[in-house]
């Protein structure tokens, strides 16, 4: 089989799941993954005769695909604000909310701070991409991050490595951790998808991604906003900056939480115009 003849089938086998044109995305990410050949060189050869091995696990994967596994998870990888990211079945894919929040995040922090050596707190660590893309960005800040899953903590830990970063990975229950440390910024996404709400979650999220990093752990939808509430009253510096992704369907419950400890709070939608994130300083 041919590059292009293995392009038809892609499409062929998997026009009920994708659009035409996220079918050409999808084929040629797999095709240079397994190949190596980037899209001009699979246009350029478009006629080449594929491997036999390498035939057999685009095969592979396109029987995967039809399962509705995340396309990230038949990777192994996935790219996020300019970074590669191992992603498996113990993290979260990363959404393009929370690179919102990192973009608002990384442009706040630069104007706020001057040469301060910044000590940042990232709650919910998931596959590190928060830790790790702030590290990146101000590298003499001392980062710490903290999650309950130790399979989660090994992706980020992996993600660290790869990316030559040091970040303080913490293995902890947050709701039942006390913070003794001071921070110039927080930020989080932590879990706050409401129990009621799983109805409206596709079932290929709920297949293939942790559920505890999805929905919230008791019937409260807004518990772990209610406890970084507390360790930011307690424990960010004065002047210090909050950043949260929020349930779209509590920005103003979420943003309560927050208004009597901040001298600057807001709810900030994002692009599809849904409540999204609060931004605060101390």
């Amino acid at each position: 089989m041919t590059i292009s003849e293995f392009k038809q089938y892609f499409k062929t086998e998997l026009s009920d799941l994708y659009t035409d044109s996220e079918c050409a995305f999808l084929c040629s990410i797999f095709i240079q993954k397994i190949t190596g050949f980037d899209s001009f060189h699979q246009r350029r050869f478009s006629h080449q005769e594929l491997l036999m091995e390498d035939e057999r696990k685009l095969f592979e994967m396109v029987a995967e695909l039809k399962t509705n596994k995340p396309y990230q998870h038949i990777l192994g990888e996935t790219e996020f604000f300019g970074m590669t990211f191992f992603v498996d079945e113990n993290v979260l894919i990363p959404r393009p909310e929370t690179e919102e929040l990192l973009e608002m995040a990384v442009y706040k922090i630069r104007n706020h701070f001057s040469d301060k050596k910044l000590k940042i707190l990232d709650i919910g660590t998931g596959s590190g991409i928060i830790p790790l893309v702030l590290k990146k960005h101000f590298p003499e800040a001392e980062v710490s991050s903290i999650d309950f899953s130790e399979k989660a903590l090994q992706t980020a830990g992996k993600n660290a490595a790869f990316h030559q970063l040091e970040v303080h990975f913490i293995h902890q229950d947050y709701l039942n951790y006390e913070l003794t440390d001071h921070f110039d910024i927080i930020i989080s996404n932590p879990p706050y998808i409401g129990i009621d709400e799983e109805y409206e979650i596709a079932d290929s999220v709920k297949e293939f991604e942790p559920t505890m990093a999805l929905f919230s752990p008791t019937s409260d939808a807004l518990i772990f906003y209610r406890k970084i509430a507390k360790d930011a009253e307690r424990c960010l510096n004065e002047n210090g900056l909050l950043f949260l992704e929020i349930n779209q369907k509590l920005g103003a419950e979420t943003l309560a939480l927050y208004t009597d400890t901040f001298t600057d709070v807001q709810l900030i939608k994002d692009l599809s115009e849904n409540d999204r994130f609060i931004l605060g300083r101390k």
